[in-house]
């Protein structure tokens, strides 16, 4: 099975270089000058590592076939992939999408909160993509504290999520309209009773 290790995007400068939109858990190994990658579609490569770098939140790359900004427009949009391991993703430390996708997503208390759509690796963290049963999208970042266990064996992912991430679990609800506290404070009634008092006391000074 292929995987994606990346995907091209918009040139950087006039020399070929290409941002690079990460999809791999080992960017320093699967983009280590020198390898050779395979694309998709096959016809846009092979194409072969000179160096990357990273800026802010960004990854950068310059392939040996690429030699200018018109060669690197070119390349735009173009997978990265390579041939999958059979004992990659065995532990929790490295996922990949096609292990993930499809898997059920339940809560720590035993509630459905939908399936998994899609494992985006961002440059912070990686971040799973949930479809909830109305159809609507959580993203939920890929860390332990929120993410405590993934069973593919059994298909589930336990989430332990922040209320209010799912429409499911929704924020902590409004408080309940209490109707004779408000009555009691409304300040219409303390007005009316201060200005008697201030009549009253009118009068008298009069």
């Amino acid at each position: 099975m292929l995987l994606t290790v990346a995907i091209i995007g918009a040139p950087h400068g006039l020399k070929g270089e290409v941002r690079l939109d990460l999809r791999t858990d080992d960017p320093a190994r699967r983009l280590a000058v020198g390898n050779v990658l395979e694309t998709d579609p096959a016809d846009a490569g092979p194409l072969t590592v000179v160096r990357t770098r990273e800026s802010k939140d960004a990854t950068y790359a310059l392939f040996e076939e690429a030699h200018d900004r018109t060669g690197a427009e070119s390349l735009r949009g173009v997978r990265l992939v390579v041939e999958s391991d059979e004992d990659e993703g065995d532990d929790d430390e490295g996922w990949y999408p096609h292990q993930l996708v499809g898997l059920r997503v339940v809560h720590v208390d035993g509630r459905e909160l939908g399936i998994v759509a899609d494992l985006e690796h961002l440059p912070a963290q990686d971040v799973l993509v949930v479809t909830e049963p109305d159809g609507a999208e959580a993203r939920v970042p890929f860390v332990a504290e929120l993410v405590p266990e993934v069973d593919t064996d059994a298909g589930t992912i336990t989430l332990d999520p922040p209320r209010g991430l799912f429409a499911a679990d929704p924020a902590v609800p409004d408080a309940p309209d209490d109707g004779g506290a408000a009555r009691e404070d409304q300040p219409g009634d303390a007005g009316g009773a201060g200005e008697a008092d201030a009549g009253a006391d009118g009068e008298g000074r009069a």
